[in-house]
């Protein structure tokens, strides 16, 4: 009885140091996933992401008008999946997105989802995290920038 509890133990522990390895993999993949959209698009800017936004600019003091529209859009079709906390829900906790990313990542993630996933390393790395890829929202870029309005209220923006 003794062997094969021992027997149980060293498979449990073999099989927790190769998921470790592969752990360990997939940041080195990650990694050369970077290194590769950088070298394939010269023009690939890791601040932007992929997508039509490349220079957006954002007042120093919040709109609140846009932030309040933002709020009810978040809550018909981001709540279900974002928490306004660091917590993941289903995607990320949107806690201090705007200090981690430049509005024009946001902007395009938001509007342009499916070309972020398959070309911008960062959206990769948060798909694997999250596993659940995110739905195209459809919005518009005055919807998408009311959205971008309201996390920069919930980031704490006067």
């Amino acid at each position: 009885m003794k062997k094969v509890f021992v027997l149980i133990i060293a498979a449990a522990l073999l099989y927790a140091c190769s998921n470790g390895s592969d752990n360990n993999n997939a940041s080195a993949k990650s990694d050369a996933d970077a290194t590769t959209a950088a070298t394939e698009n010269p023009s690939y800017d890791p601040h932007r992401g992929e997508g039509k936004f490349t220079n957006v600019e954002v007042a120093d003091k919040l709109d609140a008008t846009m932030a309040d529209a933002g709020k009810k859009i978040y809550d018909v079709k981001c709540s279900a999946c974002h928490k306004l906390t660091s917590e993941k829900l289903v995607g990320p906790g949107w806690q201090g997105v705007t200090k981690r990313r430049q509005p024009d990542w946001i902007l395009n993630m938001i509007t342009n989802v499916d070309m972020m996933l398959e070309s911008d390393p960062e959206a990769q790395r948060l798909l694997q995290e999250c596993i659940v890829r995110m739905p195209n929202q459809n919005l518009k870029l005055e919807k998408a920038r009311q959205v971008l309005e309201f996390q920069r209220s919930n980031d704490g923006e006067k």
